[in-house]
């Protein structure tokens, strides 16, 4: 089956496998008026397997209890339309894609495409593209954005996803990126430990499915700035008990 990587430009940084190792910890209780990091997850999830939620907002309204209770007769569970263990279990399990959502996810990939503004040519695949110089007003730019909300497709200062905001910041300094966080992968030299990042650098993680599905640029102090999905903009460390177990990898641009 052709995997999609649906919201690769960034979206969303979810703890979906942890919560449903039940061997570590029980996966919380969602139901009507829940909301939060979970509930945004469990949107996320829902929508990955194929079903139709307009706002990925982290709120569990109406809309939200409709899909969960559409899932839960789906696949033969008591439907409560509220998320307990068995629920979570199922969605886990849950490989196939319902509902013709692969043409949604296809057409909402190409939108975010067709709408990425264009900064000139894009730079080349797996070799340095940022002259020294130029790393400070980089970060100097990337920093002047802090505290813009997130959102899923947002690419200019009103609201950003990852791979949006550093196609943003790169615009802003004379070079063009690619529009997605996978893309973006493709991007400078592979680095084998932390040690090798430079300020200006880019760190990728692994979130809401395996491979680089989220992205920010390094500051240097174990320290990146990135557009976070539940806070926007701001700055994190890569040792942060959130983020160190999904870093795959930074890639060094600096030239």
């Amino acid at each position: 089956m052709h995997k999609l990587r649906f919201l690769r430009a960034g979206v969303f940084a979810v703890l979906f496998p942890l919560l449903l190792n039940t061997t570590a910890l029980a996966a919380p209780v969602l139901k009507l008026n829940s909301s939060g990091r979970d509930v945004m997850l469990l949107q996320q999830k829902l929508q990955n397997v194929g079903y139709t939620i307009k706002d990925i907002d982290g709120i569990f309204g109406e809309e939200t209890q409709r899909v969960v209770t559409q899932f839960q007769k789906d696949n033969n569970l008591r439907a409560t339309g509220i998320v307990n263990n068995a629920t979570w279990r199922a969605l886990k399990d849950t490989k196939s894609i319902h509902h013709g959502s692969i043409k949604d996810k296809e057409a909402q990939l190409a939108r975010i495409k067709s709408q990425a503004p264009s900064y000139g040519p894009l730079v080349a695949n797996n070799k340095p593209i940022l002259e020294r110089s130029k790393v400070s007003g980089l970060i100097s730019t990337a920093k002047s954005y802090i505290g813009v909300p997130y959102s899923f497709g947002g690419a200019t200062p009103k609201a950003f996803d990852c791979s949006g905001y550093l196609q943003y910041v790169f615009g802003k300094n004379g070079i063009s990126i690619p529009r997605l966080a996978d893309d973006q992968y493709r991007l400078g030299l592979r680095t084998t430990s932390k040690s090798q990042l430079e300020p200006g650098d880019l760190v990728f993680f692994t979130t809401y499915e395996p491979g680089p599905s989220h992205c920010g640029i390094y500051l240097g102090n174990d320290q990146f700035i990135h557009a976070s999905s539940s806070r926007g903009v701001r700055i994190d460390s890569l040792s942060n008990a959130y983020w160190q177990p999904r870093y795959i990898g930074g890639k060094h641009i600096i030239k």
